[in-house]
């Protein structure tokens, strides 16, 4: 086992398209980032306003990034700041320096503000004002943003279990495990809830859907199966942003597969060969992801059908895209922030907003971009008209 472990190891600089693996904190260093292609803009960008918001990520180990509720960001950074931000204005309307190893978040509950660490704690906060609320106790560090629904605040660990807790205080009510690989890629996604049921993605490839009262398995789907002969080949992370539209359920994994299922039995609608472990964004039929190799690709969330496909932008560790009205827009390892016509898939705009990249994906509210950096800045942008 120690030798395998050991080739596997050998073997991780020489992966494409991922950043850092679960088991051991790797970071694998990526094929040769394209040099940006040369074009005339056609859209101008507005900054509205820039806050700094606390120290952002260690070198991306967290996933923190920023949610909205009723006008109002939520984000934290890996020192354990939690700031409130008026969305419009950017004015910070109330900070908590906790001090807390933060790693997962935040998240929000009907009325809570809901944060995971390293060390397996979750730690819940009033809106309001981020008064400390409760404390609860899972079994390993958190890199999903919780989320509540019901009642039920869902936590996901990167062992694999998963967690219902009593929203009022914290206190266990239900435990789900699940099994994962040797070898996983670092990251795990966000529970998605919808209608009393939980939807979670999983290393080995799966995607379960549990009652949100209970814990129980209501049925399990693997969208993809790990082959190959080392641990690297076998990686079929399900770690990237779901989603849910009518009766659908939209989910990527690393292992070259992006798919449709049957929110209501696991059943498989259609897939397409393309791997992504950001994962998916979906505006009415449009279906948005970048992919391991740095490609963005725009396609028919109905059938899978591809509308285009972007190549310029290999190797430059992209986040999952956002769709901002008209434009596809998607951040890279350097700081950029590039926009693609929805309808062409040819680059309208680009943007530098600072190095070493962003936490996650461009966050759309109404017709406002926010982007976070990992040095810890909150950026708001617009996009005007055509130049």
């Amino acid at each position: 086992m120690r030798y395998r472990l050991l080739a596997a190891l050998l073997l991780v600089v020489a992966l494409p398209g991922c950043s850092w693996f679960k088991s051991w904190g790797g970071d694998p260093k990526p094929g040769e980032p394209a040099e940006l292609v040369e074009f005339e803009p056609t859209v101008g960008t507005d900054e509205l306003w820039s806050l700094s918001v606390g120290d952002g990520t260690r070198r991306g180990t967290q996933q923190l990034r920023p949610v909205y509720r009723d006008g109002v960001l939520y984000v934290a950074d890996y020192e354990g700041e939690l700031t409130a931000v008026d969305a419009m204005s950017g004015n910070r309307i109330w900070r908590l320096k906790t001090e807390l190893p933060f790693s997962g978040g935040p998240g929000l509950g009907a009325s809570l503000v809901i944060v995971g660490t390293e060390n397996g704690e979750v730690h819940a906060f009033t809106p309001e004002t981020g008064t400390p609320v409760w404390i609860a106790r899972v079994s390993s560090e958190i890199l999903a943003a919780p989320t509540e629904a019901d009642g039920i605040v869902v936590v996901r660990s990167i062992d694999g279990r998963v967690f219902g807790l009593d929203a009022r205080n914290g206190r266990r009510v239900w435990v789900y495990d699940h099994s994962v690989p040797l070898l996983t890629l670092r990251g795990n996604a966000n529970p998605l809830i919808r209608a009393g049921i939980v939807y979670l993605g999983y290393d080995s490839g799966e995607v379960v859907a549990l009652r949100l009262d209970d814990g129980t398995l209501v049925w399990e789907q693997a969208v993809v199966t790990p082959e190959g002969r080392s641990e690297l080949d076998r990686l079929a992370d399900v770690d990237g942003q779901m989603a849910i539209v009518a009766s659908d359920l939209l989910v990527s994994s690393f292992k070259n597969r992006v798919s449709s299922l049957a929110a209501d039995s696991g059943r498989l609608l259609w897939f397409k060969d393309v791997s992504s472990a950001t994962g998916v964004t979906v505006l009415r039929t449009h279906l948005a992801t970048s992919d391991a190799n740095g490609h963005v690709w725009l396609m028919d969330r109905r059938n899978g059908t591809t509308l285009w496909k972007q190549d310029a932008l290999s190797n430059r560790d992209l986040t999952r895209p956002a769709i901002y009205g008209d434009y596809v827009v998607v951040g890279d390892y350097d700081g950029y922030l590039h926009w693609i016509d929805l309808e062409t898939g040819h680059f309208v705009a680009r943007d530098k907003l600072g190095g070493k990249g962003f936490n996650g994906a461009p966050l759309v509210i109404g017709d406002t971009l926010y982007v976070y950096t990992r040095k810890g800045k909150l950026i708001a942008l617009r996009a005007n008209a055509a130049l």
